[in-house]
């Protein structure tokens, strides 16, 4: 039977809404909404509906991140290691990130896309351009892809160590991952995530990031927040 709104007329009292909807989105999964509006039910859908929203908004600045990332470090790896960097860097890359480009291949051929360094680079994940600025464990990251080539990545960044943007990138990771998730990210200090999105942005490319600022929900939806749940962050 096809879903109409009509359906909740069903429903005699608010309360049989409100039991319907927590049963649906589970019973744990509404206590951490339920705990922060000292239980109100009512007010608890409307948090994690918020939650939901600034979710999606904060998406769109992280996607730009994502992109603008992923294109200046594989434009820094190509001129270093030549267009198929990929395959050239077998004895830099650890096993982990190795194995992301191998999986980045079968997936390109079971889709019967070209397997090539466009197609490479644009499916391999947010958590391998990440990964790359981390320290490498035995292959020294730091020595063989920082110093030669990654940190010309961030031209707008100014003595830029390799620690401060993998620590900034990786905070931004796990924002990212929450999201995906559909995890709880309302307690979280958003709006200074936002503006560490629009920072590393800006140390690559700063008027990307005044475009990304320019179309954003993030700050405009913050005070709702503070509304519903009667404090501020």
């Amino acid at each position: 039977m096809a879903y109409s709104r009509s359906s909740v007329k069903n429903f005699s009292r608010k309360c049989d809404i409100l039991d319907a909807v927590e049963a649906a989105l589970s019973h744990e999964r509404l206590s951490t909404y339920r705990d922060a509006v000292a239980n109100d039910r009512k007010r608890a859908l409307q948090l994690h509906a918020w939650n939901t929203t600034i979710g999606a908004a904060l998406y769109e600045p992280l996607q730009g991140l994502e992109i603008t990332l992923r294109n200046a470090i594989d434009a820094q790896l190509t001129f270093a290691f030549d267009r198929a960097w990929y395959d050239n860097m077998n004895d830099i890359l650890d096993k982990a990130t190795l194995d992301q480009v191998a999986n980045a291949k079968r997936k390109l051929k079971r889709a019967g896309l070209d397997v090539d360094a466009p197609e490479i680079a644009a499916n391999l994940p947010f958590g391998f351009w990440v990964s790359l600025t981390g320290r490498g464990g035995k292959s020294n990251y730091e020595a063989k892809l920082w110093r030669p080539a990654l940190r010309r990545a961030f031209p707008h960044k100014e003595r830029l160590l390799r620690k401060e943007a993998n620590e900034s990138l990786n905070r931004l990771r796990d924002l990212r991952n929450r999201i995906a998730h559909h995890e709880p990210i309302f307690m979280r200090n958003l709006k200074e995530d936002y503006q560490e999105i629009l920072e590393l942005v800006s140390w690559i490319c700063p008027v990307t990031a005044d475009l990304i600022d320019q179309h954003s929900r993030v700050l405009k939806l913050l005070p709702s927040r503070d509304v519903l749940m009667k404090t501020k962050f």
